[in-house]
C-alpha cells in the first residue's frame, strides 16, 4: 500500500521532492490529485506505507514540511 508523504501544488515541485526521495533510496511514485483555480494540478509523492516515516523524516531533516 502506498502512503502519500507530500502533496505539491505544482509538477515541478513534486518532482523534486520525488527525485530527493529517490536519491535518498526511498521507493517513490506520484500521480496528480486534483484541479486547483489556476487550471494547474496537486501531486501526491507516495511511498510505500512500511517507508513513509522514514520518508517523512528525511523530508523534515531537508526543511521540507
Amino acid at each position: 500500500m502506498w502512503t502519500a508523504v507530500y502533496v505539491a501544488p505544482r509538477k515541478e515541485t513534486a518532482e523534486q521532492i520525488k527525485n530527493m526521495l529517490t536519491q535518498e533510496g526511498f521507493l517513490v511514485k506520484m500521480q496528480p490529485l486534483t484541479k486547483n483555480i489556476k487550471n494547474e494540478n496537486f501531486y501526491e509523492v507516495m511511498v510505500p506505507e512500511a517507508e513513509a516515516v522514514d520518508a517523512q523524516v528525511t523530508l523534515a531533516h531537508r526543511g521540507i514540511e
